[in-house]
């Protein structure tokens, strides 16, 4: 067989950098193109921002203003100022000269100048005290001695977020060291333990004088203990708190699984009797550092918005998703025809990178807009009535209505925010699988979980609707569930199941 040469046409898809680019910038949420157009200035010179022209035409203009409340209010401030910027100074002045003598600063004329720039920044941003910088804080006023003060430093650094001691005695002792607790020299077995139960009084001690610091509870060991601390504070022992110190101490696991049966019953309280006894345990606090939590507030900023006007609904694009670049036209203008020069070399590569970028920007704010525009049109349920409303809906629906696949719908959905009049929704919020109904027809799992919650809302605290119950009803309403998939929608909305639901109030 003799190799020869054939000719074939044919199509096919090439990655090349620009449309690698293209579906980068797709993907990315608002700040991160916010950034990603920030490290495109910076690297390329052909293109820059329109904010630049923004802000230079609001300082011209704050600038005119300034000048024209200046003539009006001071007169004679232009004057001087004139007076010395053409003033040469040709001889050097007195030895006694004062500041004051030198000060070009026109005199106040009882008028603050509104226009006035300070100069001297300084951190205006809000610190956060951790709550091991709190307790420190109040170790220091609190009248320890050299030993309690490691002993002490040792249970702080043992604190985590929620309040609640981690390291169990032992470990504290090993953390303060030999230093502070020697090792008793014997063999003795009783001896060490004497030695070491001393250690462990002594680190009680001063456990017990950190609980009563500021949040009241905090370096508690368990639940109970926090919860027996902060009912310690009362001086006058009213029988409500003797009730509530008895039950935590003694019927703890009883209360900890909403037994309230079997707490009557060991205790021969009457029902009125618990029920203001669970009032006064339900005031406390039982994750005491949840007030000096170190997560830091993220706020998501929308790239679409969803209103209504007129009786329609309006989709606009954020004005952070629009593009605020250009072709910078000096340096456009310097690039030669038929020059192989570097120089000439250079601005051509940068111009037609400037330009796929802002092209592949303006692909995706295109892109963007218009699943956004299908998916308000679909959900409109949603938009007109809420969550109950809401109708299934799959990525291949909207692919289908654009006319892209449903890989670029996936991309385009992910970090995307839309702001409603209902609140701010992931994109994806808005797909859901479904369910199927007895009339034929498809539910989606977003209304069935509003269904859910607003079940448990409606219900009675003192007979919480089971997972069984919840099913039952969703079936008498059209909608056939399955009690697991009921648990499964309850559980990702973080409703508690039904005994744990269930109160005396």
């Amino acid at each position: 067989m003799k190799p020869t040469l054939q000719l074939r046409i044919g199509q096919q898809l090439t990655m090349t950098p620009q449309l690698q680019q293209a579906i980068r910038l797709l993907q990315l949420s608002s700040l991160e193109l916010q950034a990603e157009i920030q490290e495109a200035l910076e690297a390329n010179p052909l293109l820059e921002s329109t904010e630049d022209d923004i802000q230079t035409s609001q300082d011209d203009t704050a600038g005119e203003v300034k000048e024209k409340y200046d003539e009006e209010n001071h007169p004679s401030t232009i004057d001087i100022h004139d007076a010395l910027a053409k003033e040469v100074v040709t001889k050097d002045l007195p030895v006694d000269t004062q500041w004051d003598d030198w000060d070009s600063t026109p005199p106040s004329s009882g008028v603050s100048n509104n226009y006035d720039k300070d100069l001297n920044f300084e951190f205006q941003g809000k610190t956060t005290e951790s709550l091991q910088d709190h307790l420190l804080w109040q170790m220091q006023l609190t009248p320890f001695s050299e030993r309690d003060m490691v002993i002490a430093t040792a249970i702080i650094d043992s604190v985590s977020d929620n309040g609640y001691l981690n390291s169990s005695l032992d470990d504290i002792r090993l953390s303060v060291g030999n230093s502070v607790m020697p090792d008793v020299e014997t063999d003795d077995e009783e001896e060490i333990a004497a030695h070491l139960l001393q250690q462990d009084n002594e680190i009680i001690a001063v456990l017990h004088r950190i609980q009563h610091f500021d949040p009241l509870g905090v370096a508690s060991r368990d639940l109970a203990e926090c919860l027996l601390v902060q009912l310690a504070q009362f001086e006058d022992k009213t029988s409500e708190i003797l009730d509530a110190e008895m039950i935590i101490r003694d019927h703890f696991e009883e209360l900890g699984a909403r037994n309230y049966k079997l707490i009557l019953r060991k205790t021969r309280f009457s029902e009125e009797r618990l029920k203001t006894t669970m009032r006064l345990i339900q005031s406390l606090n039982p994750r005491p550092g949840d007030s000096f939590s170190s997560n830091v507030a993220e706020y998501v900023t929308p790239d679409v918005y969803a209103y209504k006007e007129k009786g329609q609904w309006v989709v606009e694009l954020s004005s952070e998703s629009a593009p605020k670049i250009r072709i910078n036209q000096s340096y456009a203008n310097l690039i030669k025809r038929a020059d192989t020069s570097p120089d000439n070399t250079y601005l051509q590569n940068n111009l037609q990178e400037a330009r796929w970028f802002i092209k592949s920007i303006l692909s995706r704010n295109e892109t963007l807009l218009n699943v956004s525009k299908c998916i308000v049109d679909y959900q409109m349920g949603f938009f007109e009535y809420g969550e109950e409303a809401m109708r299934p809906l799959v990525l291949a629906d909207i692919a289908e209505q654009v006319e892209m696949h449903e890989s670029t719908i996936s991309r385009v959905t992910t970090k995307k925010y839309m702001h409603t009049p209902a609140g701010i929704f992931e994109l994806k919020y808005f797909f859901s699988s479904h369910v199927a109904t007895s009339t034929g027809g498809e539910c989606s799992s977003t209304a069935i979980k509003a269904l859910i919650r607003k079940l448990v809302a409606a219900e009675l605290t003192s007979k919480p609707l089971s997972d069984s119950k919840i099913a039952t009803i969703l079936e008498d309403q059209g909608i056939k569930v399955a009690r697991r998939t009921v648990a499964k929608y309850r559980e990702a909305m973080s409703i508690p199941p039904s005994n744990e639901r269930k109160t005396l109030l």
